[in-house]
């Protein structure tokens, strides 16, 4: 049983990225932390289902092996990265390209090119295709505070004011974009749209081997035993204390909340509750997989319902049974009333294979999925409310793993200077990657 004396020191609601990534920052400092999560896994958004023997994301960010916050987390150092194939598929006027990635400014005159010198190619021909990795390169070596102090306005009005032709913008530019800020209509801010150009450029879209769960659910794993508890819902909150379906009242001298923005607004009356970008991801199996390898493709057509789709099963075998394919896609917006028929149907455009025999696995939709980011957004909101109230989440920061991990580690921070104790964050290992 739970003692109702002094149960921790932090006590955190939600064991999404952000409330375990801050409960490892204060669990290194030396302070007491329960984690209480209303669900009965870990994770929040990035949850995987198994559905006879395939892993199942909910909803299956894209990562950056260039995203900084998986390297500074200590406990992850195990996590494995699945990497896409260099550079992305793009589906346009009924064929395929492929395209090329920037690592450096160095190398970004190493242009970006199709597989076709067909005149109407996304990329356009050599001299577009030098502007575009150009332009590349000089976002992956201009420094974030740099990137932060630019102009703001949407994305979509910042990539028409780039100098680049229309071809390149619209047939990969916007179509990347959209599937990295799960936002169509590019209504983000500019700044938050340049982090995430930036951090494609500067290294290769991945995912975690064994499905997005593996992330959140290494960060509770090295946790202390008994930290997290799933399955315990919280009915009201306050400073120094919180009470619980399940254990009555749990005290403690600090409070961080770190669930979605909308739970958090019924814990904390008056907290702003950001519009909401939704999104639907679709698994098909089928006998044989379509001819796309471990590339991301995208539709730059905007054709159809899907924006993004891939081979999962050839990106992460473990996703799939042995001699079985998982096709993952991801639908932006308001999901069409027939969807399975109609996002095989699209499907079998981009893949220029017939998609009658393939099998619906799962359809995950999410109304809430990802915080919108209008312009103007603070990528740094205060994660501080009160003197031992605090609020964490990619609400507050920007709508991406990245940004979830990042807010956790500065509520942390936070809390450890109100405590007046000092931080014992330590540099973290590399990652181990796979390709």
């Amino acid at each position: 049983m739970i003692g109702t004396a002094h149960h921790a020191d932090v006590i955190i609601i939600g064991a999404g990225p952000a409330g375990l990534s801050a409960a490892h920052q204060l669990n290194r400092a030396g302070v007491s932390v329960s984690v209480l999560e209303a669900a009965p896994c870990v994770g929040g958004r990035m949850a995987t289902h198994d559905v006879d023997g395939f892993r199942l994301d909910h909803l299956g960010p894209l990562l950056s092996s260039s995203c900084p916050e998986l390297g500074l987390a200590p406990a992850l150092e195990g996590l494995v990265l699945r990497d896409f194939a260099p550079g992305l598929l793009v589906h346009s006027e009924g064929r395929q390209y492929r395209t090329g990635t920037i690592r450096s400014a160095r190398g970004a005159l190493r242009a970006v090119r199709s597989r076709s010198s067909a005149p109407h190619a996304p990329l356009g021909g050599a001299i577009e295709q030098a502007r575009l990795g150009a332009a590349l390169g000089r976002l992956a070596s201009t420094p974030v505070p740099r990137l932060l102090a630019r102009p703001e306005r949407t994305a979509l009005a910042a990539l028409a004011a780039r100098g680049l032709p229309s071809r390149t913008v619209n047939g990969f530019l916007r179509p990347l974009l959209s599937a990295l800020l799960s936002d169509p209509a590019l209504t983000t801010s500019s700044r938050v749209a340049d982090l995430a150009l930036r951090g494609y450029a500067r290294g290769r879209l991945c995912v975690p081997a064994g499905g997005s769960s593996t992330l959140p659910e290494i960060l509770a794993a090295t946790l202390p035993p008994g930290t997290v508890r799933t399955g315990v819902h919280v009915t009201a909150a306050g400073i120094t204390s919180v009470r619980t379906k399940e254990h009555g009242e749990l005290r403690c001298r600090s409070l961080l909340l770190a669930t979605g923005a909308g739970a958090a607004a019924e814990l904390l009356p008056g907290l702003r509750i950001p519009s909401f970008h939704p999104v639907t991801v679709l698994h098909h199996t089928t006998p044989a997989p379509p001819p796309a390898g471990t590339s991301l493709l995208l539709d730059a057509d905007r054709s159809g319902p899907v924006s993004h789709t891939a081979v999962m099963s050839e990106v992460d075998p473990s996703r799939a049974p042995h001699g079985r394919s998982l096709i993952t896609s991801t639908v932006l917006g308001t999901p069409p009333p027939d969807l399975d028929r109609t996002v095989r149907r699209h499907l079998a455009a981009l893949y220029g294979t017939s998609t009658d025999d393939w099998e619906l696995l799962a359809a995950h939709h999410d109304p809430e999925a990802v915080p919108a980011m209008p312009a103007p957004h603070d990528p740094r909101r205060p994660v501080r409310m009160l003197a031992g109230l605090y609020v964490c989440g990619d609400h507050r920061d920007t709508s991406t793993v990245q940004g979830a991990l990042h807010s956790g580690r500065r509520a942390a921070s936070a809390i450890l200077a109100d405590l007046g104790v000092r931080e014992g964050c330590e540099a973290g290992a590399p990652l181990t990657t796979a390709a």
